[in-house]
C-alpha cells in the first residue's frame, strides 16, 4: 500500500465514472496533462478498496518515485507485479505514469488475462494510448478522459463562493489542483503554473518527441496562446509566422501542434459542415486545456476577455463528456457543435449581449440551423432574458456550476 497524502481532495465526478469498472479485469486507463490530479484519483479508489476490504491485495508502481526507476520495459513491469500477485484472491494492480515503461502494453495484456486483476493505469501522452493500447487489449479496456478542475471543483478546493469575483479567479489562474495548497496570489499562482507549464513542454513535449527546434516551439505557443478560438490550418500559421519572421514549414507546424494536443496541452476543435455533416479536411480551433498555463504564455490581457470564456465554455464541454466540433453553415460559424450519447448540441459563446447586433449575430446563427437538436448562448449577461426566440440563454456562471446534460434541458 502506498503511502497516501493526509489530505485527498475529492474528485467524485471521476469516481463515479470509474465505479461501474472496479473489481473487474476491464483495464481502467485514466489519461491527462500532469498535474491534474491523476495520482489522486488513483488513491481515492485504493481508499474505496480498503474501506470494502482492509486485506485487498494493492500493488502501486509511481514512475515519477525513484524507487521504481528500476521498471524500465514489459518484461521488468510483468516481474514486479507477478511477484506480488496473490493466489485465489483478487489483485488491484495501479501504475501511475505508465507511458514511461517502454511497450507497457504487452504486460497489461498479459496480467487483463486473469479475471483476478483489477488493473488502472495512467498516463500523461494520448498518441501511448491511441490504437495500439485497444489492438492489445482487444477491447477489454475503458478510457476516462482527466481534465483540471471544473468550476464547481475549484469553489470546492479553494473554500470559495459562486460569486462573480470567484469566476475571475478560475479564469485567471485555472484549475491546477496544487493551487488549492497556495495563496491566490498573482506572483505564486503564476510562478507555478510557469513550471508546470515548463515541465509539460520539456517532458512531455521536446523529450518525448525528440524536438530540436524549441525557439519554435514557445514560439508557436505563444501564438495559439494569443489566438485561441481563431480558426486556422497548419498552412496559415506557417504562413502568419513567415510574416513574423520565423521561417518553417507547415509539415513542421502540423507536426509540432500534434505533440502539444497528444500532451493535452492543447485541443484541437475541427470544423464541421453542418449541413453536410462531414468534418472539414483543413481549419481547426485551438483552445488550452488549462487556461492558467494560457494566461501565464499569453498575459491576462482586458482585450482577451471574450477569448478566455470561449476557451473555459470549451473545458466545461469536454470535462462534461461532450465531443466538440466547430459547426460550418454556409457562411455562418457555430461556435461549437456537441455530441453525446447520440445527441447533439450547438452552442454560441458571447462576452456580453448588449447590442442588437450581437443578439441577431449570436442568436439568429443558432436560428439558420433547421433540425430540433437544443441550442444555447452562453454570456456573461446575467440580466438577458431567459430564452429569445425559443433559444435558451445561460449565465456563464449558471453554465459552469452545472454538470448535467444541457440538451435535456
Amino acid at each position: 500500500m502506498p503511502r497516501i497524502p493526509s489530505t485527498i481532495f475529492r474528485r467524485d465526478v471521476y469516481i463515479e465514472r470509474i465505479r461501474p469498472f472496479m473489481y473487474s479485469n476491464i483495464v481502467k486507463v485514466m489519461v491527462g496533462p500532469r498535474r491534474v490530479g491523476k495520482s489522486y484519483i488513483l488513491y481515492q479508489i485504493m481508499e474505496i478498496i480498503k474501506s470494502e476490504s482492509a486485506s485487498a491485495n494493492i500493488i502501486y508502481i509511481n514512475k515519477e518515485d525513484l524507487e521504481f526507476d528500476d521498471i524500465r520495459d514489459y518484461r521488468d513491469l510483468h516481474s514486479y507485479v507477478s511477484a506480488r500477485l496473490v493466489e485465489n484472491g483478487r489483485n488491484h494492480i495501479f501504475v501511475d505514469e505508465i507511458q514511461t515503461i517502454a511497450d507497457f502494453r504487452l504486460a497489461i495484456r498479459s496480467l487483463a488475462l486473469d479475471e483476478n486483476n483489477d488493473i488502472y493505469i495512467t498516463g500523461s501522452n494520448s498518441r501511448m494510448f491511441s490504437g495500439d493500447l485497444a489492438n492489445e487489449l482487444g477491447g477489454r479496456y475503458v478510457e476516462f478522459k482527466i481534465f483540471s478542475l471544473s468550476y464547481p471543483e475549484f469553489l470546492l478546493f479553494h473554500k470559495l463562493e459562486n460569486s462573480d469575483s470567484s469566476l475571475e479567479k478560475y479564469i485567471h489562474f485555472g484549475g491546477l489542483p496544487y493551487l488549492a495548497n497556495l495563496p491566490l496570489e498573482e506572483s505564486v499562482v503564476m510562478e507555478y503554473v510557469r513550471s508546470v507549464y515548463s515541465t509539460i513542454v520539456l517532458r512531455d513535449v521536446v523529450q518525448r518527441r525528440n524536438i530540436r527546434n524549441t525557439i519554435f516551439l514557445e514560439q508557436l505557443i505563444k501564438f495559439l496562446a494569443d489566438n485561441v478560438g481563431s480558426l486556422f490550418s497548419a498552412k496559415r500559421i506557417s504562413d502568419f509566422l513567415k510574416n513574423q519572421k520565423v521561417n518553417i514549414a507547415s509539415n513542421q507546424v502540423s507536426e509540432y501542434v500534434g505533440a502539444l494536443v497528444e500532451a493535452f496541452a492543447i485541443h484541437r476543435v475541427e470544423r464541421y459542415d453542418i449541413v453536410g455533416k462531414r468534418l472539414f479536411e483543413r481549419g481547426e480551433k485551438y483552445y488550452f486545456e488549462n487556461l492558467g498555463i494560457r494566461n501565464a504564455v499569453a498575459g491576462y490581457k482586458p482585450q482577451d476577455r471574450a477569448k478566455r470564456l470561449e476557451n473555459i465554455v470549451c473545458n466545461h464541454l469536454l470535462y462534461c463528456g461532450y465531443e466538440i466540433n466547430v459547426g460550418s453553415l454556409a457562411a455562418e460559424e457555430i461556435d461549437f457543435v456537441c455530441t453525446k450519447n447520440g445527441e447533439k448540441l450547438y452552442v454560441q459563446v458571447a462576452s456580453e449581449l448588449n447590442t442588437p447586433t450581437t443578439i441577431e449575430r449570436e442568436f439568429g446563427n443558432l436560428l439558420k440551423i433547421k433540425d430540433n437538436y437544443p441550442k444555447i448562448v452562453i454570456s456573461r449577461d446575467r440580466s438577458f432574458e431567459n430564452t429569445y426566440e425559443g433559444v435558451r440563454h445561460i449565465y456563464i456562471r449558471d453554465f459552469l456550476s452545472s454538470q448535467t446534460d444541457f440538451a435535456t434541458k
